[in-house]
């Protein structure tokens, strides 16, 4: 008899075993980083990732009215948008109210499992589209084109995908690997230096933990990456996304918790929670994560002081914050011992912390304690500052 489709053809035995039965289930996940020199180049790699596929573009209402926004015009001319929508700018977006709102407009889109969310943006887009795509329909593909500095040496690759919640920084998340990352260095030109600097920050933080190279590389083009002058900043972005996705690809979905990129982000994601996700940005938190990270690893003697120093220094000369007053806002310090506190009940009573031992090797422990952390941060409100760089 002939039959019109897929035949599968399966004998499984009945099962008869008194004991458990073992799940196993593997998946391989590989994706292209473009990064690309103007929005032309841009698109042509993302219409080669589309490959003809529909999509839907989110991204948030600065960003709409600036030339990144001219994306969804050219996928309309192509026949492959969906529709677009712009959100509020700021972390303060970064929640499942959004969330929400985007599941229910993708579903008045019809958007279906072969189509394409397209996040375009910063962090707080990638993050927060990451997560919807995760969630709708139990997962759909989505294209990351960061428009900010951090997004593209950072946000954008890992899979990591999340929004807050008022007890905690990204509580609510998934692992779910974007389809392709396209970063366009032009975009870079609409960043002032503040959010440049707060990009830096997360290079940095890869530097200290994998790479002396690349912290070598900093130091030397400091006022180049400042200005996003080419070619330090395509060296930067590139060398930033390998090294993460070298990280990332270890342990993709974080069954070790003992993570250097996390190096940073004990006390960052504290002062985030503190000051109420917006005045300080993630990367000028994740710098002052890093200094007082340095700084008690320094108080352990597990890192030399001439190390410590240049880090710091680096951190001052791209204008980071590593004293508490340098913070757009400043959190009580108790403030900032409930928030880790909570992240610790959060994780299981483990606060993990990264501490670096020297340029490419950290320590990961969980025995760092509030009296430490409490001295670093009275350390931190010291109203001088190290000494920039010869």
């Amino acid at each position: 008899m002939a039959v019109n489709g897929h035949v599968v053809h399966d004998r499984i035995p009945l099962s008869t075993t008194p004991s458990a039965i073992e799940v196993t289930h593997q998946r391989n996940d590989t994706y292209r980083i473009h990064v690309a020199a103007d929005p032309a180049a841009a698109t042509q790699a993302l219409l080669a990732e589309l490959d003809g596929r529909r999509a839907a573009v989110i991204t948030e209402r600065t960003v709409a009215a600036l030339p990144p926004g001219d994306l969804t015009r050219t996928l309309q001319e192509h026949g492959l948008l969906l529709g677009n929508i712009a959100v509020p700018p700021g972390e303060r977006s970064k929640t499942l109210d959004t969330a929400y709102l985007l599941i229910d407009w993708l579903t008045q889109l019809d958007l279906a499992r072969r189509d394409v969310v397209i996040a375009l943006g910063g962090g707080v887009i990638l993050d927060t589209v990451g997560w919807v795509a995760s969630a709708y329909m139990r997962g759909v593909p989505y294209i990351n084109v960061p428009t900010t500095l951090l997004a593209q040496v950072d946000a954008a690759i890992g899979g990591k995908v999340a929004v807050d919640h008022n007890s905690a920084k990204n509580l609510v998340g998934a692992f779910h690997q974007p389809r392709a990352v396209i970063s366009c260095l032009s975009y870079l030109d609409t960043l002032d230096t503040r959010q440049t600097s707060a990009g830096l920050a997360e290079a940095v933080k890869k530097a200290v933990i994998a790479s002396p190279e690349l912290f070598e590389f900093i130091e030397n083009h400091a006022d180049d990456l400042l200005h996003h002058r080419r070619p330090a900043t395509e060296t930067l972005v590139r060398a930033a996304g390998a090294i993460k996705s070298e990280l990332v690809g270890r342990d993709p979905y974080e069954q070790d918790l003992r993570r250097p990129l996390n190096f940073g982000h004990t006390v960052g994601h504290a002062v985030e929670t503190t000051t109420g996700y917006g005045p300080v940005l993630h990367g000028e938190a994740v710098a002052f994560g890093m200094a007082i990270a340095v700084d008690i690893a320094r108080a352990r003697g597990l890192l030399d002081p001439a190390v410590a120093d240049r880090i710091t220094h680096l951190l001052t000369d791209l204008d980071l914050p590593v004293r508490l007053h340098q913070l757009r806002a400043v959190p009580p310090i108790d403030d900032v011992l409930t928030a880790l506190g909570k992240i610790r009940q959060i994780r299981d009573g483990s606060l993990r912390f990264v501490l670096p031992v020297e340029l490419g090797t950290t320590l990961i422990t969980d025995d760092v304690t509030e009296d430490e952390v409490r001295a670093a941060l009275l350390r931190a409100t010291a109203e001088d500052l190290p000494a920039g760089r010869p």
